[in-house]
């Protein structure tokens, strides 16, 4: 009888789960929460079953969602993507300017499974929540600590009107970061947006039980 009941309540919270989350839109995959199935491994040649597992490190098994998962449908694109991103992240700059540097990329193309993954993680991070509500709602750096807004405005420079770093802002980033760190914030940059472009192109949705942290543009 216990076990019965139990059976009862697990579905009834399960369908109460279900109840409480949004219609997927109608293209979307309710396992990988995007346009594209997730990849099995039996599906992939060798040469991809090792990248699969790569990508699952010591996990064994790669995320269903996210670049991770999305990735794995280009195996050896997904390899180069998850050895870049492994690389910045040991980037000169240190862990707090490289996420302001993700999320000016992921502002930027408005990709909502990006932010609310980083914010949480440039809280942990150090980053000021001044800093980031200045990404997230594009409001001035004015009273922003110097390295904050100089990444905040190189982005704004590289992703807006003409593209192109002015030599002020260039200097300045050298200044305070050296030429390796400069260069890197842009890495980092373009690094997220390619992913937003890829995870937009997918509608990624978000995971069950994470919140979408990062607004609509007015």
């Amino acid at each position: 009888m216990r076990i019965a009941l139990a059976a009862v309540a697990s579905m009834t919270f399960a369908v109460s789960l279900v109840a409480q989350s949004p219609a997927l839109p109608s293209d979307v995959n309710a396992e990988s929460l995007s346009r594209l199935p997730v990849v099995a491994r039996e599906s992939l040649d060798a040469e991809g079953q090792r990248i699969y597992d790569f990508i699952g490190g010591r996990g064994g098994t790669p995320p269903k969602t996210g670049p991770g998962g999305v990735s794995l449908h280009s195996p050896a694109g997904a390899e180069a993507i998850q050895m870049l991103n492994q690389a910045l992240r040991k980037t000169v700059i240190g862990t707090k300017y490289f996420e302001i540097s993700a999320l000016v990329g992921a502002r930027e193309f408005d990709q909502q499974y990006e932010w609310s993954g980083h914010e949480p993680a440039a809280l942990r991070a150090g980053v000021d929540q001044a800093a980031i509500d200045a990404i997230k709602f594009d409001r001035d750096v004015a009273g922003l600590e110097d390295k904050s807004a100089t990444v905040i405005l190189m982005g704004r420079q590289l992703f807006r009107g003409n593209h192109q770093l002015n030599a002020e802002l260039w200097a300045r980033a050298v200044r305070l970061f050296g030429p390796q760190g400069a260069l890197e914030v842009t890495m980092i940059m373009g690094d997220y947006a390619m992913a937003a472009v890829m995870l937009n192109a997918v509608n990624q949705q978000l995971p069950p039980g994470r919140p979408a942290l990062m607004p609509a543009r007015r």
